[in-house]
């Protein structure tokens, strides 16, 4: 018999749907009609060994233990799900064939990976495994993943990739989160310290734009607006002061003596002013590609204030339980041309389910021109996963709850408008001359509306239509004003923008060899893992949240002081997830990656036996058994007795 392994029980009921009728419901497995078996993992069935296991004396936290380096690592089989894990162990024992059926990724495909490793089976079987990969639960696209298997070794690579990330975050996490708690106890703090190596940098984040908010002082600069009669129309035109103002000026180029900006604006009124440059342009401009995770959870923190887990929980129930959406952990923009051939039925059914409760929408997409071959459409472009769009199943009814109905409408309309038309607009840069001074005009002009139809964004308002002039045209500035500005702080991150700097994590990297690498990767951590990485960061006291503004709490800023410097940039972090791209892409070995990070990990151990720089805030006492491990975010701890 055949033995398909799949990550949840959601996934194995859709496999299950696909094979040969009847089916047979048992505890923990599904038997179809061809004698076919479907089971299941809950997650991880399978977790990393706690440091006790290795060696009892482990159990108390001592400096002089650290670092904690297994020879050969361990796995524990978790308490909660060790009757599936039987289920497993003796439906193995009756297959020819294994398929993984993972969820497509590095997570899934280690995951499964750790299962069929785990288990007693004769090496051939082991060997000889499947693998499934299914990105879309609808019948027709599960169907066509099961006919496309392909050999389970072939993903070794992203497997190895993996294990890679789990080892560190086990090293990483357990070590420094030690270290550090013993370093602050000396200096009488009571707190758990938890250091990992994609939260602490996110944290970094954080408290470094805090200190910048705090520490700005706000300074006062002047600009000249000229109010010059074109056409009968009040055009008003900005100074732009020469390089003989320099010493008026600050860092910005902003003028920063009033009395200057006084004599300007008394100068020009009622002057003669000479148009020297009128550029007009147009600008054609694509629509976004379809959602990646990261994506969309940066547009619904804009759209609904939405945190980023409430929108990956909210995709994962679309995709599993309600099957409308394809697998949502997904890093890629691209799609495969294969879907390209299926948007007819892709429109019919989400226009059909948006009507159930949005039908001016769907007149909306009316709009759509289903004859364009859109730029996303591309195999080459196309890794373990592909965008996130609408599959082809129909409500019977409107069954979604608001942010269900919400989500599902924002993927709905980015998938929409690859078949829309390009927003268009024109563009005017006048550059005019008043008493030798040169003052400059911009304006927009909305020519083609096209994708924005559909944008839960609205777009610019038009300033006015295009000024209809020509060089060396002459008109007269009927007045000018003097403008008092207050430079201001950076904003505090908002869950969109705190997203936004962990994708776009270049900006932040220092290494300026690792920031041209950088930009061509979406950030630190996974899509899968940032939202519990930063809903962490919160629960653990590191970060608070209010009117949607993030910020860092006494204990995060304390924390942050303490560490080395670099721990808390995402430098490092960066750079590990460029290795384990290269472990994937087997152009880096696991040895490779490994060594350095534990020769790292003495000389941060050695750095802690030195004392906190900054006292940590007295508070209630945590129990340092209550942590529980988080994938990618830093320790774990045993269970409290």
């Amino acid at each position: 018999m055949n033995l398909y392994i799949a990550e949840k029980p959601s996934l194995a009921r859709a496999i299950a749907q696909a094979l040969p009728k009847p089916h047979k419901t048992m505890d923990g497995f599904i038997v179809c009609g061809n004698s076919d078996h479907v089971s299941w993992c809950v997650g991880h069935l399978l977790e990393s060994a706690q440091p006790d296991a290795y060696d009892a004396k482990y159990k108390k936290w001592q400096m002089d233990h650290l670092p904690i380096v297994p020879v050969k690592w361990k796995l524990s089989e978790k308490q909660q799900t060790k009757k599936q894990l039987s289920v497993l162990r003796k439906l193995v024992k009756q297959t020819t064939q294994i398929i993984h059926a993972g969820d497509p990724d590095r997570e899934g495909q280690l995951l499964v990976d750790q299962v069929i490793h785990h288990l007693p089976m004769k090496d051939s079987l082991r060997k000889q495994a499947q693998r499934c990969l299914i990105s879309d639960l609808t019948a027709s696209a599960v169907a066509k993943s099961l006919q496309n298997l392909q050999p389970n070794q072939n993903f070794a690579s992203l497997s190895t990739c993996a294990l890679a990330r789990t080892r560190a975050d086990w090293l990483f996490g357990i070590n420094l989160s030690r270290a550090f708690t013993l370093q602050g106890q000396i200096q009488g703090s009571q707190t758990v310290l938890s250091v990992g190596r994609v939260q602490t940098p996110i944290l970094g984040l954080v408290v470094k734009r805090d200190a910048d908010i705090e520490q700005h002082r706000s300074a006062t600069y002047f600009e000249v607006e000229a109010h010059v009669n074109i056409h009968s129309n009040n055009t008003i035109f900005k100074w732009q002061p020469s390089e003989h103002c320099q010493d008026h000026m600050n860092d910005e180029n902003q003028i920063i003596n009033p009395k200057l900006a006084q004599n300007v604006a008394s100068r020009i009124i009622n002057q003669s002013t000479i148009i020297t440059k009128n550029k007009i342009e147009t600008k054609q401009q694509s629509a976004p590609q379809v959602y990646n995770l990261s994506a969309l959870q940066i547009d619904c923190a804009k759209r609904f204030k939405y945190s980023a887990q409430t929108v990956l929980d909210t995709c994962q129930s679309l995709y599993e339980k309600h099957k409308l959406i394809t697998y949502p952990r997904s890093d890629n923009r691209f799609l495969p041309f294969e879907h390209y051939q299926q948007r007819h039925n892709v429109f019919k059914s989400f226009i059909h389910n948006i009507n159930l409760f949005d039908q001016d929408l769907c007149k909306k997409f009316e709009q759509a021109d289903l004859t364009k071959q859109p730029k996303c459409f591309n195999d080459k472009k196309i890794g373990a996963h592909h965008g996130i769009i609408p599959t082809v199943k129909s409500l019977r009814s409107a069954s979604l709850s608001q942010h269900e109905k919400n989500i599902y409408q924002m993927i709905a309309r980015q998938y929409a408008m690859q078949f829309f038309d390009l927003f268009q607009s024109q563009h005017q840069n006048i550059e005019c001359e008043i008493q030798k001074g040169i003052f400059k005009h911009q304006r927009s002009q909305c020519v083609q509306m096209g994708w924005k139809t559909i944008s839960v964004f609205e777009t610019k308002k038009d300033d006015a239509d295009i000024l209809k002039i020509n060089i060396n045209d002459e008109f007269t500035c009927t007045d000018a004003q003097v403008l008092e500005k207050h430079t201001q702080p950076p904003q505090p991150f908002t869950d969109a923008t705190l997203l936004k700097a962990i994708t776009g994590i270049s900006r932040f990297v220092s290494d300026q060899q690792l920031k041209s690498v950088l930009k061509e990767t979406d950030g630190i951590g996974t899509e899968a893992t940032r939202a519990s990485i930063i809903e962490l960061l919160f629960k653990r006291g590191y970060l608070i949240r209010s009117n949607n503004k993030i910020r860092a709490t006494d204990l995060g800023k304390a924390l942050i002081a303490n560490l080395p410097e670099h721990l808390a940039k995402p430098d490092l972090t960066a750079k590990w997830e460029i290795q384990l791209k290269q472990i994937e892409n087997k152009e880096f070995s696991y040895n490779d990656f490994i060594g350095p990070l534990c020769t790292e990990l003495t000389e941060l151990v050695s750095w802690c036996h030195q004392p906190c720089k900054q006292a940590y805030p007295v508070g209630p006492k945590n129990n340092v058994k209550r942590f529980k491990k988080k994938t990618g975010s830093g320790f774990k701890k045993r269970k409290a007795s």
